[in-house]
């Protein structure tokens, strides 16, 4: 039998349908495989292995009975982000201690719904605060790639690194991840996997620690384009305990992957040619256009002006609205607490000691563009400047179905190799930022390697609520590249 963890979500669901194995079977290949790699990758910070045995149980259960859902018996990973019921969520902070949940997130709930289940949490940046999955209180997730013939351990991207290792090294058919600034985007290109970053609105963000609360969209990171449409399709809904959460009816986001993308105006901007770029991501963007073109489509340049200023912008809005979220820890109601001679002290020494150095940067950064005298100066002026990066994307998509980009500046990097340079970390969401502050769909793929053997990515954005655009574009450069590169699994 074909090594079942190396199915996708698609294949995996076809073969328990024809009752080629059982969700039991494929969920034991899952646990063996984690037993095997989780030392090396450190991609799960909690593994549930007797939930997942009784969960695949039931579930085969109830496809005896003729009851299985969309997503019977897939497991999945979940990022530590998402609160799990009676299975402790901490955001890879050590601020929260053992907090365990006596509830499920929406979004985690209605992949349960639909009969998946969880193998374990999933590693992260702390509060998804990061770049390269180095911020963890647990320690920083290794991607499973190798950079040529070099040992040194590369980052999977973050904040969302540990789902995105876990799903390239065949640890689970696929995994939740966020994106607030391209956490979802960044470590899928990094590892070869396929992440799509909804509409702001379109998945619930009740039950997710929250980071950034305009700017947090939970998403799927995927083998594939299809099966990031399909767990799409559970993760999403309205959600009356999320004020934010969209009422609009879902569409049919697998079948928007076998679309026909002819006929369509793909955008590129001439913005997203920045200084320094490798001439390797140049080639493929160059590479993407052509592939579209063949299927059809026509090429529209535009511009998105405002482009350059979205990473100050974002880094004013993001630590602004982290400081006001993390205020709530305090080691008083829930998670660790270091007791001090006071009050105020015991504030002081419980968030001085669970809170990581990058976490404490942003909230001092969000704290002085909030503080009287500095708010007009900085806050202000950057919701000003997120309002005409929105407004350039709506002048955009009166021209265009969908826009063109790469996904990150570079391949993946090895890991210390700028987690001293918090500005060098911040440019690797240059060409996702944008999307969030503007509350777009955007998908990542990949679609080549670069000379030393690692994943590149292209990124599709789309207009707000049209995921159908961004899957159905995404999907014919997926074919067109046909992408087959695999991490070697150097720890067997």
């Amino acid at each position: 039998m074909t090594d079942l963890t190396t199915l996708t979500l698609a294949e995996a669901l076809d073969g328990m349908k024809q009752k080629q194995f059982s969700s039991l079977e494929i969920t034991n290949a899952f646990i063996d495989a984690i037993d095997k790699a989780n030392p090396h990758l450190n991609a799960y910070v909690v593994t549930t292995p007797e939930l997942a045995r009784d969960r695949a149980k039931a579930s085969d259960a109830r496809r005896a009975q003729g009851n299985a859902g969309p997503l019977e018996g897939a497991p999945l990973g979940i990022k530590d982000l998402f609160c799990t019921e009676g299975v402790r969520t901490t955001a890879c902070s050590g601020v929260l201690g053992e907090f365990t949940p006596t509830y499920e997130s929406t979004v985690s709930g209605n992949l349960f719904r639909d009969g998946a289940l969880m193998l374990g949490k999933l590693n992260m940046d702390e509060f998804a605060m990061g770049s390269s999955n180095e911020t963890s209180h647990f320690g920083p997730v290794v991607s499973p790639w190798r950079r040529g013939n070099d040992d040194a351990k590369l980052t999977p991207g973050g904040s969302s690194g540990g789902s995105a290792s876990a799903v390239s090294a065949d640890l689970c058919l696929g995994a939740t991840a966020t994106d607030t600034g391209g956490s979802i985007r960044q470590p899928a290109a990094f590892t070869g996997t396929v992440g799509m970053k909804p509409t702001y609105g379109r998945c619930s963000r009740w039950g997710i620690v929250a980071f950034a609360s305009s700017l947090d969209q939970a998403g799927p990171i995927a083998k594939t384009v299809e099966d990031s449409a399909m767990l799409l399709q559970s993760m999403a809904g309205h959600d009356p305990k999320d004020s934010t959460s969209l009422t609009n009816a879902l569409p049919d986001f697998r079948a928007a992957t076998k679309r026909s993308i002819k006929g369509m105006r793909i955008g590129v901007p001439e913005e997203y040619r920045v200084d320094g770029m490798p001439a390797e991501i140049e080639a493929l963007w160059q590479q993407g256009i052509e592939w579209v073109k063949a299927a059809g489509a026509t090429i529209v340049p535009i511009s998105l002006k405002h482009t350059k200023y979205a990473l100050p912008a974002y880094y004013i809005v993001a630590p602004a609205e982290a400081s006001s979220n993390l205020a709530r820890y305090d080691g008083m109601r829930y998670g660790a607490r270091v007791a001090g001679k006071d009050l105020n002290s015991t504030y002081e020494n419980t968030r001085a000691s669970g809170f990581g150095k990058e976490v404490q940067r942003r909230i001092l950064i969000g704290t002085y563009v909030l503080s009287a005298g500095y708010y007009d100066a900085y806050y202000l002026r950057a919701q000003k400047v997120r309002q005409r990066i929105a407004q350039d994307f709506r002048d955009a998509f009166e021209k265009v179905d969908a826009i063109l980009t790469p996904a990150t500046p570079s391949a993946a990097f090895a890991l210390g190799e700028k987690s001293g340079d918090p500005l060098a970390m911040y440019l690797n969401d240059i060409f996702t930022v944008t999307a969030n502050l503007a509350g777009l769909p955007a998908l990542a793929l990949p679609a080549a390697t670069d000379a030393q053997g690692l994943p590149l990515g292209l990124q599709v954005i789309g207009k707000a609520l049209d995921e159908e655009s961004v899957f159905a574009v995404s999907a014919e450069l997926e074919r067109a590249a046909n992408f087959r590169a695999k991490a070697a699994k150097w720890w067997l």
